[in-house]
């Protein structure tokens, strides 16, 4: 009996392939050994390396007493091929079992969470990590540390990674990851340069230095995220397309061009999918057609069709539309997975982006007859083009379906009830908002702007300053805008010397149009005047059309005469510059200046528009 222990022991340790496997089976099954649980534990190993699971999990209910061998078996093969909820179920019946989890099973399932999100289970298993005394196992606590990042809880990943006695590089990636995917990239870095002076035995790797070139392009520092890319001795795909979206995110999309074309021409690496889509979002904001046509061909070329529009369709849709390519468009529409709430979104954002809302509530109807589920990017994409009875709908929709905590949905309500006339119904769900972004605070003050209620802007504006958010240039242009349309001039003015004294913000064209606007509105044409020749920018055609349109209704001939000639330098063609200039005159009994000014319009072979009159010399 011995000498047969022995031999099937042998035998089994030379066993490869799933035929070698059922004839050993066949064999065992004809002695007693197939009771043995050593055995039997062997034979679902093998089976379970060769895929074949129906035969693991039949061997495995066999076993009166399965032991962790197993387990750890069957948890391989489902985590091998991306079954979390299996892994998981498993898990629940080795604990069911009574057998003790070791270092091989927590990592195994620990990743089934966090591929899940399953924080409450992960946590369960974190207890049972510490219950089994597989905390020291290095690659358990990295498993924990994974788990918490993916799972959005930074707290426990922090002190995870602080009572670790011992680091690897995995340990360190793990950690800036989670800060990075969590929304503090600013600790990942402060994590890297703690990695670099304390945990010299762990040199950083490919991901440690992609993480940290993520972790730069969300804090919008392209160039420090450049110089980590020169640190990688052969970057890879991920390397290269981190590079391209951050500058692509940071509006540089030229250079997210220019690093793709040279990825190309380094030919170390080949773009994926994900590169391919971040090129095509900066060939669509450049107008770039004839570039995003060269990287669709190059996507068919390297991978199925089916493959590249599942995952790059989207960006080609909002190129093509971009570009004014609507039948292109729709030729990428048909290929793409209708199944998929992403097609019918990209398809919905196209052509509200063209300007075309009723074929976009055309679309977004055919998506609900194809029973496709609507996600909160569909209703924040569709609610711009809905009228007052629309919106009501795709508000109660959104009760409906649990999607009252998506701040963009909340923000896309906001800003719909504001243009319908609603103001009341816009503050009623932005007050309901149990968390607010910077979006959500711009979107209901310029509401109550364009609504003439600059003393309530004003009040929410001190309220975002309270609440923690820092306003933005965008916020400023709300309240700027808010204080001219309600005569707030002197609150307005104080609002923009403190956007540039005490928050250091740069104004732009738009907030200097904004003060000449108040300032003209308000009759102070002498003051505006001044404002625009202190401008340190050079001022546009919206701010000497304020003046002068200002001018026109208090008849202020001399700052009006100087503000259409700086308007007919710009415009020269335009007519209603010449026209107005010459009303202003006229209404001040200047009759030879405006028939100067008739003139020289018709020496431009200008005609008069629609909807103005000239007055004619002894008419």
């Amino acid at each position: 009996m011995h000498n047969l222990t022995h031999s099937f022991n042998s035998v089994i340790r030379a066993c490869k392939t799933l035929n070698q496997a059922k004839q050993l089976h066949n064999c065992i099954l004809q002695t007693a050994s197939h009771r043995n649980p050593f055995f039997v534990t062997k034979l679902i190993q093998i089976y379970a390396d060769c895929n074949d699971l129906r035969s693991a999990l039949a061997l495995l209910h066999q076993l009166s007493h399965p032991n962790v061998f197993a387990f750890t078996s069957i948890l391989s093969f489902y985590s091998k091929h991306g079954h979390p909820h299996h892994c998981i179920q498993i898990y629940a019946k080795l604990r069911q079992n009574g057998v003790i989890p070791d270092g091989y099973v927590f990592p195994k399932v620990l990743k089934a969470c966090a591929q899940l999100s399953h924080l409450g289970t992960g946590t369960v298993v974190y207890k049972d990590v510490i219950v089994f005394g597989a905390e020291s196992n290095l690659q358990v606590r990295n498993s924990v540390l994974d788990m918490y990042s993916k799972c959005g809880d930074v707290w426990s990943a922090t002190q995870v990674f602080d009572e670790m006695p011992e680091r690897d590089v995995f340990s360190w990636n793990s950690m800036m990851s989670a800060y990075v995917c969590n929304g503090f990239p600013q600790r990942a870095v402060g994590v890297f340069r703690v990695m670099k002076r304390d945990g010299f035995e762990c040199a950083p790797d490919a991901v440690t230095w992609n993480t940290l070139m993520d972790a730069y392009c969300r804090m919008g520092k392209c160039c420090e995220a450049w110089r980590a890319f020169g640190e990688i001795e052969v970057p890879n795909v991920i390397s290269w397309t981190i590079l391209l979206s951050g500058y692509a995110s940071a509006g540089r999309h030229d250079v997210s061009l220019g690093i793709f074309r040279e990825m190309m021409n380094v030919g170390m690496v080949s773009p994926d999918v994900d590169a391919l889509s971040g090129v095509l979002v900066s060939c669509r904001s450049l107008g770039a057609l004839a570039s995003g046509m060269e990287i669709h061909g190059y996507g068919l070329k390297i991978m199925y069709g089916d493959v590249f529009y599942r995952s790059a369709g989207a960006a080609l849709l909002t190129l093509y539309a971009g570009c004014g390519r609507l039948d292109r468009a729709d030729i990428v529409f048909r290929r793409m997975d209708k199944s998929d709430v992403v097609t019918w979104n990209a398809m919905i954002f196209c052509l509200v982006d063209v300007g075309s809302g009723d074929l976009a509530l055309e679309c977004f109807r055919e998506m609900q007859e194809r029973g496709v589920r609507i996600d909160g990017t569909t209703v924040s994409t569709i609610l711009p083009v809905c009228d007052l009875r629309c919106g009501k709908e795709m508000h109660a929709y959104v009760r409906k379906c649990c999607l009252s905590s998506v701040i963009p949905v909340n923000n896309a309500l906001v800003h719909m009830y504001s243009v319908r006339g609603c103001i009341a119904y816009a503050f009623v769900v932005f007050s309901a908002m149990v968390a607010k972004d910077l979006v959500s605070w711009n979107t209901i003050i310029g509401g109550f702007g364009t609504h003439g209620l600059g003393q309530t802007a004003l009040k929410l504006l001190q309220e975002m300053s309270d609440s923690g958010v820092r306003p933005d240039l965008v916020t400023f242009s709300c309240v700027l805008s808010a204080c001219s349309h309600s005569g707030l001039v002197d609150e307005g003015i104080k609002l923009f010397y403190r956007m540039t004294k005490d928050l250091g913000l740069t104004p732009v064209r738009e907030h200097f149009s904004c003060v000449v606007d108040m300032l003209s509105r308000a009759g102070r044409l002498e003051e505006a005047f001044d404002f625009i020749n202190q401008m340190p920018q050079e001022p546009d055609k919206h701010v000497w059309g304020a003046l002068l349109a200002a001018c026109q209704e208090h008849q202020n001939v001399s700052v009006g005469k100087v503000a259409a000639e700086k308007l007919i330098s710009l415009e020269p063609q335009e007519a209603g510059h010449y026209v107005t200039l010459s009303n202003i005159y006229s209404r001040a009994g200047r009759w030879d200046d405006a028939a100067i000014v008739r003139r020289r319009m018709k020496g431009h072979a200008l005609p008069k528009p629609s909807g103005h009159s000239l007055v004619g010399i002894g008419s």
